[in-house]
């Protein structure tokens, strides 16, 4: 006896009614399917195995930056990656205890375009653990699910994927800054499923036990206002608690995608990734600068641009400026949609602007230069409740893979927990969180 097929609208009242009751996103909601969005069994391999290849490729950053110290790769890596941060923070990421420390949670942007996948961005401290988490159980549960549709990660995947990060330490404290309030219900829902062992704290936190691991939920730019930062820094430079992510600033910088398009560094990249990551990194990754202002030699031209100074970019028309430029890292505007500028998008005037900041903040700030690719169009549905229906909609797909690495040295392996849709509206050219946006766990 086949089992009924299960009707949109009891589907998406079950998801809206299983909702916590504090929330997942403080002051933020968005549009519900009721269906989880599909990827077919080709894309949803493609992301499975990608987890090995962003590993790898973090690997190969982390020693990467320790060669230029040392004097045996290009000193100016490190010098670009090093800009704008304090001396005790630079003294920290390069000090022994966090050597060969990597994030252990990946994830990656990556936008649907319609010549395939698009890794525009690498988050070492992502929201939307917890509410992944909510997804996918949610939409798997038997009063929802549909028996065709296989929701990636299952119902546990997050869980499971999150929990595995930490080995045995027997307490692990979640420390969420006021910078990331907005998410700090996601992460006490999440700990709250995982038992007493997970805690949630704010900022001001320090009653670590020896033992204990720590996820560090705040941006390495905030510490200031992170009151706990020395002391758990400390503890984890000491060896007496686990700290993910470790505190080396050189893994929120989204400067690493330009590194990886540099010319000079090709023969590292090939040696450390092996020519079948390094392939498929470069097929992913949209063409990237960072915007150096460094004086070029009169007849030298910025690859693939042809410019010979950066004042040029602004010349550009609009259509030539199918290019984002945006906050490379370690500032409150290169976190969300802050900081992202569409060059096709803007006036000339807002262009210039966007351009004259870049250039004007290098030391300070650096920024990033990226080719757009515009993301394809896809069907997509949400239910008005109001109405009582499916609403139609047409929109643009960004991906976030988590994939949480357990294990330790070589022994370490990334695990796909679950995949988060964001739908944005055909007419909304940066895809983010809105309340307009659906959000969906994705099938295979």
């Amino acid at each position: 006896m086949t089992a009924s097929p299960i009707l949109p609208a009891a589907a998406a009242k079950a998801i809206r009614d299983g909702r916590p009751k504090d929330g997942l996103f403080a002051g933020h909601d968005w549009r519900i399917s009721p269906a989880p969005f599909p990827l077919g069994s080709e894309l949803a391999g493609e992301i499975e195995s990608l987890g090995r290849v962003l590993l790898q490729f973090y690997r190969a950053v982390n020693l990467l930056y320790r060669k230029s110290l040392e004097g045996r790769q290009p000193e100016w890596v490190a010098r670009w990656l090093d800009l704008g941060k304090p001396r005790e923070l630079l003294e920290l990421q390069r000090a022994p205890a966090f050597k060969n420390d990597v994030p252990r949670v990946i994830r990656p942007d990556l936008l649907l375009t319609e010549h395939g996948l698009s890794v525009t961005e690498l988050d070492s401290v992502p929201g939307g653990i917890g509410l992944t988490a909510w997804l996918n159980q949610t939409y798997s549960k038997s009063e929802i699910r549909n028996p065709k549709s296989e929701i990636l990660g299952g119902a546990e995947g997050m869980f499971r994927g999150f929990e595995s990060i930490f080995g045995n330490a027997p307490h692990v404290r979640i420390v969420v800054s006021e910078e990331s309030a907005t998410y700090r219900p996601e992460m006490q829902w999440l700990a709250g499923q995982l038992g007493p062992r997970f805690t949630v704290h704010d900022s001001g936190f320090t009653d670590f036990g020896d033992g204990d691991a720590v996820y560090r939920f705040f941006e390495l730019f905030d510490l200031q206002n992170v009151t706990s930062a020395q002391a758990l820094f400390r503890l984890a430079a000491g060896k007496r608690i686990r700290l993910t992510p470790p505190p080396k600033p050189v893994f929120e910088e989204k400067m690493l995608l330009a590194l990886l398009w540099n010319r000079n560094l090709q023969g590292f990249w090939r040696q450390e990734l092996g020519d079948g990551f390094y392939n498929r990194l470069r097929t992913l990754v949209p063409y990237t600068w960072l915007v150096d202002p460094s004086p070029l030699p009169p007849h030298a031209a910025i690859p693939e641009l042809g410019l010979t100074d950066w004042q040029q970019l602004k010349s550009l028309s609009q259509k030539e400026r199918e290019l984002i430029l945006k906050v490379s890292g370690f500032s409150a505007h290169a976190w969300g949609a802050r900081g992202v500028f569409l060059g096709s998008d803007l006036s000339h005037e807002e262009w210039s602007k966007a351009v004259d900041d870049a250039i004007a903040h290098f030391a300070q700030s650096p920024r990033v230069l990226q080719r757009y690719h515009k993301p394809a169009l896809v069907e997509a549905g949400w239910f008005d409740f109001e109405r009582n229906q499916v609403v139609p909609m047409k929109g643009r797909v960004r991906l976030c893979p988590y994939y949480f690495v357990s294990g330790d040295g070589d022994a370490a392996r990334p695990n796909l927990g679950g995949v988060l849709a964001t739908l944005c509206p055909a007419d909304k050219k940066i895809i983010h969180g809105m309340s307009e946006a659906i959000l969906a766990p994705c099938s295979r």
